[in-house]
């Protein structure tokens, strides 16, 4: 993992409710343990016809969605079941971060562990990105994770939530074993106490 930085991106929008992760990636590319080429895959039965060509109107294969590093979706994204092939697809196809309404637990967390930011706004907000992005395609927002803040391409700044451990991971750039290993010395002193007791008392 690489430490998650300040950016702004364009937005490839997505209004479609109830995305589950088998629309995200269908179970048939879960065989693979490798992140590599899941990019072609996401999306797959939406973006791709049954001869395997890519459908004009999906929004991936459009031009707009090139070096989009957001996507905005519905309400309730990644919900279904769990898959950590999900956030590894979005994120092998650029995307840095998710804005919807809501997320399932699962998939927000996996997300998370896997350097994908997600976002959730209230439904003002996603509407008014909507707006903007059909008004504009190539309005950007912009994302400061230290701060905890999404800004409009109107200028409006809104605050949205992310718990502290998973934060610091992501502004550090460290998995859970990378956090541990970041506190070797204290596990160390620690270990070497707890021997120390123990000798004393035998």
């Amino acid at each position: 993992m690489i430490p998650f930085t300040n950016f702004e991106s364009r937005v490839a929008p997505l209004p479609v409710n109830n995305v589950d992760t088998d629309q995200i990636i269908p179970a048939r590319f879960l065989k693979t343990v490798s992140k590599v080429g899941l990019d072609r895959q996401l999306f797959n039965d939406w973006r791709y016809d049954a001869e395997g060509n890519p459908k004009p109107d999906f929004i991936l294969n459009q031009p707009r969605a090139k070096g989009a590093q957001v996507l905005l979706a519905g309400d309730n994204f990644g919900c279904g079941s769990s898959r950590e092939h999900a956030p590894w697809a979005l994120t092998q196809f650029g995307f840095r971060a998710v804005i919807s309404t809501s997320f399932a637990d699962i998939f927000k967390q996996n997300s998370l562990k896997n350097s994908l930011l997600p976002i959730v706004v209230p439904a003002d907000v996603q509407a008014e990105l909507f707006a903007a992005v059909a008004a504009d395609p190539d309005a950007v927002v912009k994302i400061d994770l230290a701060n905890q803040t999404l800004t409009t391409p109107a200028g409006r700044q809104v605050q949205f939530p992310v718990d502290g451990f998973s934060k610091h991971c992501l502004l550090e750039g460290v998995d859970e074993l990378g956090y541990i290993l970041q506190h070797e010395p204290e596990i160390a002193a620690y270990e070497s106490r707890r021997i120390g007791s123990i000798n004393t008392l035998a």
